[in-house]
């Protein structure tokens, strides 16, 4: 474990004293147990991506070609999404926290917290739709649980269910949708600058929120996320009382990222105006890099809408991976592509057919490729060693 040097106060989940930094999971398979247990292993929170694992596994990948039926397809992604979790926590050496992100939107999402739990994962944390039956499906299981949300109505909602089941949340992730990657917490794109999820004012509301609830805010540790990219930034959000930052696209860029190559390259080398938002099959806005086939979909967006739009598909990876999916179900607004097919085309890091989820703000080491301990060292203190000259 590194001992990196600064002045910020530990973050505390379920009685294990951390630093300030949780590493987002990226799906599909862009944080397996590489990343997560690197970061853990610096005393950091290391996230793995619980949906579709299988493409980090040869012989799984094997078995679903030679059976593409769906109990066989879902049956490996459960055996991979458990040897990630173990390969992790080896990695991390018994330090920082392994948790592992499953979203409410995917169907299996209840086999994945089961499997977490089984595995000793340290922390659940669960977005894309309010995780209000989190505590049943790990009631009996020691884990830390930990919402995604974007605005304090959606807070203040969990907090009273959850204390109805006598659980409270072990942290909350407040993610800003005009800034983070991947898919956001709003229902339309035009919503994404609204003043309500400021995190200023969502930090504001939540004292009141706390304080009605007869709760302390020390109770919850909050955690921000979205456009976290320097040490200035760590500093400014820590000082205006959260009491972590969640970091997703500087994460999946590093040595350590489980992507390939050129998924590093085309996230590092996008430049602002080659990003844009859309709106996924998920129904959420997503926010990913201009890449071939993105910009084709977007161009004839209209075109597949009113074509196909409304009429129901067979599901062309045969996972059914979504609870409700645009292009299987067959819902007009919703987007029109299989998601699965192209962010594992994206970690193989195929440029021309990938989905290349990414949040809007500059990296902070710019186009270069830098090792997790030398991203949390910059974060937490603003210095960084040289880069090794390469060879």
């Amino acid at each position: 474990m590194t001992s990196h040097a600064h002045s910020f106060a530990p973050l505390t989940i379920r009685g294990r004293s951390l630093l300030p930094i949780v590493q987002g999971g990226m799906g599909v398979g862009i944080s397996a147990h590489r990343l997560a247990g690197s970061v853990a292993r610096e005393g950091a929170v290391g996230t793995i991506a619980s949906i579709d694992l299988r493409h980090h596994h040869e012989d799984l990948l094997a078995m679903c070609r030679e059976d593409h039926t769906r109990p066989t397809l879902e049956r490996a992604n459960l055996i991979a999404l458990a040897r990630e979790i173990k390969a992790a926590r080896e990695l991390s050496q018994g330090r920082g926290m392994i948790a592992v992100n499953v979203m409410k939107a995917v169907s299996a999402h209840a086999d994945y917290v089961r499997v977490a739990c089984d595995e000793g994962a340290n922390a659940i944390v669960m977005g894309a739709g309010l995780p209000l039956d989190l505590p049943d499906l790990t009631a009996g299981c020691d884990i830390a649980l930990i919402p995604i949300l974007s605005d304090s109505r959606g807070v203040t909602l969990v907090l009273k269910k959850w204390m109805k089941k006598g659980r409270l949340p072990d942290a909350i992730v407040i993610e800003h949708p005009a800034h983070a990657g991947g898919h956001l917490g709003v229902g339309d794109v035009a919503d994404m600058h609204d003043e309500r999820f400021g995190f200023e004012r969502v930090l504001t509301e939540l004292d009141a929120s706390f304080a009605a609830l007869g709760l302390k805010r020390e109770d919850v540790p909050v955690i921000v996320a979205g456009g976290i990219n320097s040490h200035e930034a760590v500093r400014k959000w820590l000082a205006a009382g959260a009491n972590g930052v969640q970091i997703g696209t500087p994460f999946a860029v590093t040595e350590e990222g489980d992507a390939h190559p050129e998924f590093k390259r085309v996230l590092v080398e996008a430049t602002p105006d080659d990003i844009v938002e859309f709106v996924s099959v998920t129904g959420l806005p997503a926010r990913a890099v201009k890449t071939p086939w993105l910009m084709r979909y977007l161009r004839n967006e209209e075109r597949i809408r009113t074509k196909i739009g409304a009429r129901k598909q067979t599901c062309p990876s045969a996972l059914e991976c979504l609870s409700a999916c645009g292009l299987r179900d067959g819902i007009e607004k919703f987007g029109h592509f299989c998601i699965d097919t192209r962010l594992a085309a994206a970690l193989r890091g195929d440029v021309g057919n990938g989905l290349f989820f990414r949040g809007r703000e500059k990296l902070p080491f710019g186009a270069a490729i830098r090792s997790v301990r030398d991203l949390i060292e910059l974060l937490l203190t603003g210095a960084t060693k040289a880069a090794p000259a390469s060879c």
